[in-house]
């Protein structure tokens, strides 16, 4: 496994994205470890976004997520989740974004120890916050990034970043602080420039080369000395969508930084640029450029107005996102609460407000899956026709209403007591032997004895008969009913004083 998931390793390293998804792609259909499989599907999915193939790209992250429910590993989970919060803001849905990234980072930190693979994972979450515009989060998990890197041992280069900054940078010039673009770039061709005095540029990756070189050329359309040979970095950039255009984009600023500022509008009018490269509004603030540099100040106003409105409609895009978001939750909120209420609706008797007979069923099978053994007991009112003859079905609602008071009033802690139906009532005592069934029933009687009847129906006697049956954990609810209902039925035919007995209880107020 490990040396076919680390040339597909160095092929996305070396930005060779088409080729990494196919081996990544065979690879995860061929292997039976779940480890190898998890790995190479999101190494897939990382290629594929490289590579801009986002039709394929919502598959591929269910496969992912798919994978690592065989095989969990921090590390790779928050890998995988940074990667599908890209695909998730393609398409755009900014909650579930947000909620990947979240979870990148959720899972990122409780990587202990930290290793080589965090460091990656969290260079791999500061790509994804800063290609979405999260700017300062970006910055923070680059700091994680080299932390754990350096603890670690990971050199220097292999954590460099500048496609970070060099978002920030624009992002600053098309909203109009070019000065603040301008400190940002410069801090990134320092660090380049450290990199070229120490020989280390080789060892860079063609991506991080690519965007070292942009940031450079951008810094010279600005007006800026430029020492480094932009154009050669360019192009390194690789094979992906972005990086393409990366290296277009660059070419123009190189032109326009070489005082031949038509022809960099003649290839900005010739060039179609995804807006997910650096920003919509990077093609028109270079034509502002270029016609600054041909001293058209007129025409550079209005492609910097015509950059602006595209810088803000696209914040504004992600603030509509963001809202329609939260509603989303609100509303899947919303329906969860429904969902339980009716939930306990349909688990609840909507008289006594006891469980039912469908809440006792699960409660008894569940303690049948556990081996539990309990003794199961059917109460059952007395002459409870009586009742509803001579005073109304009102009363006798009343009657039940305060039996199942009564009952859940005088059952221990650990007990269940349900609504089976019409006037049965059914107790359910786990772990209890019958002696203590006996004093639970002799606790009935005596709270029925010192009821006020009379006030609820007047020269009605009421009364209940119970009938034990013991369960021993894997009998179901029918059955074990069924034998309590007979030690029930056993119990009405006995005198009204009632003798104790393992199969049944009678008591009458």
């Amino acid at each position: 496994m490990a040396s076919t998931i680390e040339r597909i390793r160095r092929l996305l390293r070396a930005n060779r994205s088409a080729e990494a998804s196919t081996l990544a792609e065979r690879l995860a259909a061929s292997t039976l470890d779940p480890e190898e499989r998890a790995s190479a599907l999101v190494l897939r999915l990382s290629a594929l976004v490289n590579l801009g193939r986002t039709v394929e790209c919502a598959s591929a992250v269910d496969a992912v997520f798919t994978a690592l429910k065989d095989w969990y590993d921090p590390t790779l989970y928050g890998r995988a989740h940074a990667i599908a919060a890209i695909v998730a803001h393609v398409q755009g849905s900014l909650d579930n974004c947000v909620t990947h990234l979240v979870r990148s980072a959720r899972a990122l930190s409780s990587v202990s120890p930290a290793n080589v693979d965090t460091a990656l994972g969290w260079h791999n979450l500061a790509m994804a916050y800063s290609y979405i515009g999260f700017h300062g989060h970006a910055l923070g998990a680059i700091e994680r990034s080299r932390e754990v890197g350096a603890e670690v041992g990971v050199p220097e280069e292999e954590l460099a970043t500048p496609r970070v900054r060099l978002r920030l940078a624009v992002a600053l010039d098309h909203t109009g602080d070019t000065d603040g673009c301008l400190r940002v770039l410069r801090d990134v061709y320092a660090e380049l420039w450290r990199y070229v005095e120490s020989g280390a540029v080789p060892r860079l990756r063609p991506t991080i080369q690519g965007n070292f070189g942009y940031a450079a050329a951008r810094l010279a359309a600005l007006g800026e000395p430029i020492e480094v040979d932009a154009a050669r970095l360019l192009r390194h950039v690789g094979d992906s969508v972005r990086s393409r255009e990366l290296r277009h984009l660059g070419d123009v600023c190189l032109t326009i930084a070489a005082g031949r500022p038509i022809e960099a509008l003649v290839r900005l009018g010739t060039l179609e640029v995804s807006p997910d490269t650096l920003g919509p509004a990077e093609p028109r603030r270079l034509r502002a450029l270029a016609h600054l540099r041909a001293n058209d100040p007129a025409a550079a106003y209005r492609e910097d107005r015509h950059a602006f409105r595209l810088a803000s409609s696209h914040h504004d895009k992600i603030r509509d996102l963001f809202v329609d978001g939260v509603a989303a939750w609100l509303d899947h909120a919303d329906l969860r609460r429904t969902v339980a209420q009716y939930h306990g609706q349909a688990l609840t008797d909507p008289l006594t407000g006891l469980p039912n007979r469908r809440h006792l069923e699960h409660y008894v099978t569940t303690m049948a899956q556990r081996g539990q053994p309990a003794i199961l007991g059917v109460v059952d009112l007395d002459k409870f026709k009586a009742i509803n003859t001579n005073h109304g079905h009102l009363a006798g609602d009343a009657v039940l209403q305060r039996i199942a008071g009564i009952l859940a009033k005088v059952i221990r802690r650990g007990d269940f007591v349900a609504r089976y139906g019409g006037d049965e009532f059914v107790l359910v005592l786990p772990e209890t032997q019958i002696a203590e069934a006996h004093e639970i029933a002799n606790r009935v009687a005596t709270a029925i004895t010192v009821e006020d009847w009379d006030a609820l129906v007047p020269g009605t006697p009421v009364g209940v008969t119970i009938g034990w049956s013991e369960t021993n954990g894997v009998d179901t609810v029918a059955s074990a009913f069924t034998s309590a209902d007979v030690a029930m039925l056993r119990a009405k035919e006995k005198p009204a004083e009632g003798t104790q007995a393992r199969e049944w209880l009678k008591h009458t107020a």
